[in-house]
């Protein structure tokens, strides 16, 4: 099966120009919301069949809209000019320029593919009410893509190969047992399946479909992830973690069986993929959250001389179907990525896009620096800082403990608008990795199961306490702020250890474990065994241990400001979460704020509804976290 695009770009947006600070001999400028939100988020990059141009998403429109721009530099082409929906580009077609595109409705996560005719028709080619589709890839002959949709049975996930001539689509892999479909061979001949057992380990199969025999891959318990198989289908490649701490390749031959550890690092290989014809294997490494990628020669597993970028990082690549020409997103913590083109044969370098607003000068952005403190335990928490560059010890700011989503996720050091924003006015964050954090070794990864709102939270506790010894920080407005398994854990600080953090800021976070686990989406239902294993199975006694961790039930202990944001059609952590949660704190007559946006889900997509969420969320802090803090004045 060829992928055309290899790794996943990460989009982010940015800000500009407006009140200037100046502390000893820097200048810093302060931008606006308006002009953070008027940097450009870009991401995919599909290269049409003759490599004249590629295929993206871009929310230049306020949200996400498809649009093709020349491969060697140009002006964009807008595709698609959805003013409700965001659209985002899959892949041009093999042999003309056809677009494969995807959309939702408005964040309910029914995704559905759509096709762009050469007459600039849309068709809606996964039309199927309420069942979603997800883009695998092209067959070998060009003439089919893969999908994968759960209209059957909205629990599981089958694979269906449909015909590019006239969108008839036909199932050849029927999912009875709750597999999750990761890989197919060119051939078609066999599949990777996978079983999640537990939030870290994975069984992984190989599937015959001549033999109908389903070879188990993994002989004991451990995280395993299909990656590719080669171009001539003889060899099986994975990622296992068995006998180590870290994600490492291995091989697997198809006819002898054999089993082969082709390449380790200190670090997660996150995955590994082959362009289309074979000739080069690329290789992403999450080393200390941050991408590094290999691209290799495939015979001679040599890696390629790539362009350098100086204090940025390539963080997703993509290649043309005849390997001549490669796409790449560079950027870093304190810079959105940019698209570029690079021709492996000539060396010819190409910067098809300037996503950061003109108005904003990017030394006055900041650099994540990676740190690390030791927890109540001793344990050893990785996070990620943001010093503001006007603080010092003369000049101390406030700071935010920010958590990521999850369980199990990882604060990265990728641009983040919302923290770049956060910074520029005068406020610290450290971004705490706590434990249970991917990346950092399956010891660490599973040190909060079972254990959420207790060691994970004191970890955070602990990131307050380091940030209070800090010499440039005001140890006495410090708050904490997180999105999703983040906003949980913002909640479960105010609510469980209210004297700690001055502030709170929950971006639909969950608040009533039971309900949360018990309303999950039929579609998750491949790993509902294994969420369960982690965090409780709602339906037994286990419900007590829930609800004592549930911030619902213990409302009466916050003391604390508190501002709660939700999308109303989110799938994952429902309204009623933020409805009830801001409720019950308002009893204790302490100041909440709550902003809901009618149409948005889980995460907030659209400029607008950004630009409103991210402000109410600095003038929240400038009342009830900074005041008259004279460190920024």
């Amino acid at each position: 099966m060829k992928i055309k695009i290899l790794g996943l770009a990460i989009v982010t947006l940015l800000f500009s120009c407006k009140k200037e600070t100046k502390v000893a001999e820097r200048e810093i400028k302060q931008y606006t919301i308006e002009q953070f939100m008027d940097n450009e988020a870009v991401g995919g990059g599909s290269f049409s069949s003759d490599n004249s141009n590629l295929l993206i998403s871009s929310n230049r429109s306020g949200i996400y809209n498809v649009y093709t721009i020349p491969a060697k530099g140009g002006e964009m082409t807008a595709i698609t000019a959805s003013d409700s929906t965001s659209v985002f580009a899959e892949s041009y077609f093999p042999n003309d320029n056809r677009m494969l595109m995807s959309a939702d409705g408005n964040g309910d996560e029914i995704d559905h593919l759509f096709v762009r005719e050469l007459d600039g028709t849309i068709k809606d080619i996964t039309p199927a009410e309420g069942a979603k589709a997800g883009f695998y890839g092209w067959s070998k002959d060009d003439k089919h893509l893969y999908y994968g949709s759960n209209k059957r049975d909205a629990r599981f996930f089958d694979v269906y190969k449909l015909s590019i001539d006239d969108y008839t689509s036909e199932m050849i892999y029927q999912n009875n047992d709750g597999l999750n479909y990761s890989e197919m061979s060119n051939d078609e001949n066999f599949f990777a399946l996978s079983k999640t057992m537990n939030t870290n380990d994975s069984d992984l199969f190989l599937y015959d479909v001549k033999t109908k025999e389903m070879t188990k891959i993994n002989e004991n318990l451990s995280a395993n992830s299909a990656q590719d198989f080669s171009e001539d289908n003889s060899t099986f490649y994975y990622t296992t973690d068995d006998g180590g701490e870290f994600s490492y390749l291995m091989s697997y031959d198809l006819n002898s069986k054999e089993k082969k550890k082709v390449m380790e690092k200190s670090w997660d290989i996150m995955g590994i993929g082959f362009t289309s014809e074979g000739k080069y294997m690329v290789v992403y490494t999450n080393e200390d959250g941050k991408n590094a990628i290999d691209v290799l020669d495939a015979k001679t597993m040599q890696p390629l001389d790539l362009p350098d970028f100086e204090n940025k990082s390539i963080t997703s690549v993509g290649f043309s179907d005849d390997e001549n020409w490669m796409r790449m997103y560079v950027g870093g913590s304190n810079s959105p990525s940019d698209l570029y083109t690079y021709n492996l044969e000539t060396k010819e370098q190409h910067k098809l896009t300037n996503v950061l607003n003109n108005d904003i000068d990017v030394e006055d952005l900041v650099i994540a620096k990676v740190i690390r403190f030791k927890s109540f335990d001793g344990t050893e928490i990785p996070a990620i800082y943001y010093l503001p560059h006007q603080a010092s010890k003369e000049f101390k700011v406030p700071a935010m403990i920010w958590v990521h989503g999850g369980p199990g996720g990882q604060t990265r050091q990728n641009f983040s608008s919302l923290i770049q924003y956060m910074v520029n006015h005068g406020y610290a964050v450290l971004a705490v990795n706590n434990r249970g954090s991917s990346g950092y070794g399956k010891t660490f990864y599973k040190m909060d199961d079972r254990n959420h709102g207790e060691k994970d939270l004191q970890d955070c506790v602990e990131g307050k306490n380091w940030l209070a010894q800090q010499v440039e920080i005001d140890g006495e407005k410090i708050g904490i702020i997180g999105g999703s398994y983040g906003g949980y854990m913002t909640m479960a600080a105010l609510t469980y250890t209210p004297e700690e953090f001055d502030v709170g800021v929950n971006l639909f976070g969950v608040t009533n474990w039971m309900r949360t686990l018990k309303s999950i989406p039929p579609y998750w239902e491949s790993f509902r065994a294994s969420l369960y294993l982690e965090l409780g199975d709602p339906f037994t006694a286990d419900s007590v241990r829930l609800k004592r961790i549930s911030p619902l039930f213990h409302t009466d202990k916050v003391t604390k400001p508190l501002i709660v944001l939700q999308g109303s059609k989110d799938p994952r952590v429902l309204q009623v979460e933020s409805d009830e949660i801001v409720a019950g704190v308002r009893k204790n007559n302490v100041p909440v704020e709550y902003v809901l946006f009618e149409d948005e889900g889980h995460g907030f997509v659209k400029k607008e509804n950004q630009i409103e969420a991210y402000s109410r969320i600095l003038q929240f802090l400038d009342e009830h976290l900074k005041k008259e803090n004279a460190a920024i004045e």
